[in-house]
Formats: C-alpha cells, sequence, structure tokens
C-alpha cells in the first residue's frame, strides 16, 4: 500500500474556473474530473500519464474503454460509512483488468485499510487526522483472510498449505486497557 502526501503528491488537479475545458493543455500526471476527461480524451496525447477522478456513485463501466489510457483512477470516500467504491474499486480490478493505480481519497480511516488492499486499492491518501504508523500496523493485522480477494479469489481452505500463511494473530486487551 502507498500512502499519498498531498503536499508531496506529483499528480495534480485541473480547477474547473481555468477556462474552457477543452483548451486544457495536456501536461504529465495531471488528475482529471470525470467531466474534465471525456471533454479533453480526443485529444489527449498517448503515453501521456493522465488520471481520473471519480465519484463514488459513478458505474465504473464508464470508464472501460478509456482503462488502458489512464494511470490512475482516483476513488473518492464522501464519508468512511459508504463504501460504494470498495466496490468500484473491486470491479476495476477483476471485470475490467485494470493494472494502474487505484487510489482512495476523502474519508479514509485506518481502519479501512485492511478492505482497501483487499478490494483492489495499492495507494491511500489519509484523512488528516489519520497516523501513518496505525495505518502500517493495521495492514499487519491479520496474515491470511478465509474469503479470497482481488489478489487470490481462492477461499482459504482452497488455497494449497503453502500459500495459506500463518494463522491470524489475536490480540487479547486486559479490561479496562486501552489498545
Amino acid at each position: 500500500m502507498q500512502f499519498i502526501t498531498p503536499s508531496q503528491d506529483r499528480w495534480r488537479g485541473v480547477a474547473g474556473d481555468d477556462g474552457p475545458i477543452v483548451t486544457l493543455t495536456p501536461s504529465a500526471h495531471r488528475l482529471l474530473s470525470l467531466e474534465q476527461w471525456h471533454a479533453v480524451r480526443a485529444h489527449w496525447p498517448a503515453g501521456l500519464p493522465v488520471g481520473v477522478a471519480i465519484a463514488n456513485d459513478v458505474d465504473v463501466a464508464t470508464l472501460a474503454e478509456d482503462l488502458p489510457r489512464l494511470a490512475l483512477v482516483a476513488l473518492h470516500f464522501p464519508k468512511w460509512t459508504d463504501g460504494r467504491a470498495y466496490s468500484q474499486a473491486h470491479l476495476l480490478r477483476v471485470r475490467h483488468r485494470y493494472a494502474g493505480q487505484v487510489r482512495a481519497t476523502g474519508e479514509v480511516l485506518v481502519d479501512m485499510l485492511p478492505l482497501l488492499l483487499r478490494t483492489g486499492v495499492d495507494a491511500v491518501v489519509l484523512r488528516a487526522d489519520q497516523s501513518r504508523a496505525a495505518a502500517e500496523r493495521a495492514l499487519g493485522f491479520f496474515a491470511a483472510y478465509y474469503q479470497g480477494d482481488v489478489r487470490d479469489p481462492r477461499p482459504l481452505f482452497a488455497r494449497p498449505a503453502d500459500e495459506q500463511g500463518a494463522a491470524p494473530r489475536t490480540r487479547f486487551v486486559e479490561e479496562g486497557a486501552s489498545i
């Protein structure tokens, strides 16, 4: 999992008040809205890295023919309780075989990281109050999962013994202690 710090991110969005979208000058590592992308995709140079940020209510099938041209798809979590972007990530990886970066943005909390990874997200922009150290620990809580995921769709029982991993670690906390 890659942790993105907004101030050090090489991907730059395009403000909507820069004039007509069709006059957008292509440059590397532009992160465009879906509407901006649709306006410029016909004349966007092949091989020039471009990304698209989509809302969590967008059908990712609308991007299917463009996915080979996109280096990044940024999925937005408007609230941590709204999980539609998990489904978008899964569909991008499994149904559309998207190989570029899938990034989670918005209200991304440490608790979400294991499921984000299992559904195909490989980069996150954590909410400002979240700790990267805690996020890295959260990714190591479980050595294996019973269900399949985007990396290996086989359930645990269908994997050879040498691929099953160690049993998940369980943490016991004394009553009244904080975690």
